[in-house]
C-alpha cells in the first residue's frame, strides 16, 4: 500500500551532509513511502550510519541508533521489566519505542547480534509489520512512519556470523561502496578543512591500502579514517604521523605488516 506521507521542513543546515553515490536517496524514500525495511551492505565507514542520518533529517523522521554487538538480545531492543522504586515496571527498547511512536530505528551491524534478534524482526519486515512483546502480551502494529534500517560489512562475515537468505529476502537492499576518487577527495575536504590538493595523496594512499583487503589486511581504510587524517593535518600535525596514527595502526598490530605498509605510505605521499 502507497502511503504518502509528508515530512516536517527540516532546513539544510540541519541535514547531516552526504555526498550520494547512487540512486540510494530515491531507493530509501521510495521504500519508507512504501514501508518497506532496508537493508545497507557495504565496508565499515563508507557511510552508511551517514546516509541513514542525512536521510531521516531530510524526512523530518526521528532516528533511533542501535550499535549491534555479541551480547545484543532481543530484549535489548524490544524492551524488560525493571525495578523502579520498589515496583516492578515495563521500560520499552529503542526498537518497541519506534514501533509505538514512529521513525526510524537503525541497527548497526546486524549480524553482530545475537540470533533471536532476527526471530524478534521478521514480523515486522513482513507484510504484517507488527511487533509481539510476549511479556507483556502486546502486539504492536508499526504505524506509517516507522521504517526499519539495518546494516551489515559482508566482509567480516564468517560460516558463525552471517545473514541467513530468510532474513536477507525481508528488505529492499543497497549495496555501498566509497566513493570515487574525486568524490572523495570532496568529501574529506569538506569535512576536514583540508584543502583538495592535500588531500588528494591521502585519499590516493588509502585506494592503495584498500588493494590489500583480504591479503594482508582484514579491511581497508575507511573514508572516516581518512578524514581524521585531514583533519589532523589540518590542525599542524605531520604528514607522516598523521597517516601513522590514522591509516596504519588501526588497520594492524602485526610488525611486518605495519612496516610494509610505512613503506607503501612514505612512497606514495612523496609521490603526492
Amino acid at each position: 500500500m502507497n502511503i504518502a506521507l509528508k515530512a516536517p521542513a527540516i532546513p539544510d543546515s540541519a541535514i547531516p551532509a552526504y555526498s550520494p553515490s547512487g540512486r540510494e536517496c530515491e531507493l530509501f524514500e521510495s521504500a519508507w513511502t512504501r514501508q518497506l525495511p532496508l537493508l545497507l551492505k557495504g565496508p565499515t565507514g563508507c557511510g552508511k550510519t551517514r546516509f541513514v542520518a542525512h536521510m531521516a533529517a531530510k524526512l523530518g523522521l526521528p532516528l533511533s541508533t542501535v550499535s549491534c554487538h555479541d551480547d545484543l538480545a532481543a530484549a535489548d531492543l524490544t524492551g524488560r521489566y525493571l525495578l523502579k522504586g520498589g515496583d516492578t515496571v515495563w521500560v520499552d527498547g529503542p526498537l518497541t519505542r519506534a514501533v509505538r511512536e514512529g521513525g526510524i530505528c537503525y541497527l548497526d551491524e546486524i549480524v553482530e547480534a545475537r540470533k533471536d534478534v532476527a526471530v524478534v524482526l521478521h514480523p515486522l519486515t513482513d507484510d504484517r509489520r507488527i511487533l509481539p512483546l510476549e511479556r507483556t502480551g502486546e502486539l504492536l502494529e508499526a504505524p506509517p512512519g516507522f521504517m526499519l534500517v539495518v546494516s551489515y560489512n559482508p566482509g567480516y562475515q564468517n560460516l558463525l556470523k552471517t545473514l541467513k537468505p530468510s532474513t536477507r529476502q525481508r528488505f529492499v537492499a543497497i549495496e555501498f561502496d566509497f566513493l570515487p576518487r574525486a568524490s572523495e577527495i570532496a568529501v574529506v575536504s569538506e569535512e576536514s578543512g583540508l584543502d583538495e590538493s592535500r588531500v588528494a595523496p591521502l585519499v590516493d594512499l588509502a585506494h592503495r591500502l584498500r588493494s590489500l583487503k583480504g591479503h594482508d589486511l582484514e579491511e581497508g581504510v575507511s573514508t572516516r579514517l581518512l578524514v581524521y587524517c585531514a583533519s589532523l593535518l589540518d590542525n599542524g600535525v605531520s604528514v607522516r604521523d598523521a597517516v601513522l596514527a590514522t591509516m596504519i595502526e588501526p588497520l594492524t598490530d602485526e610488525p611486518d605488516v605495519k612496516a610494509a605498509l610505512i613503506e607503501i605510505a612514505d612512497a606514495v605521499v612523496r609521490q603526492g
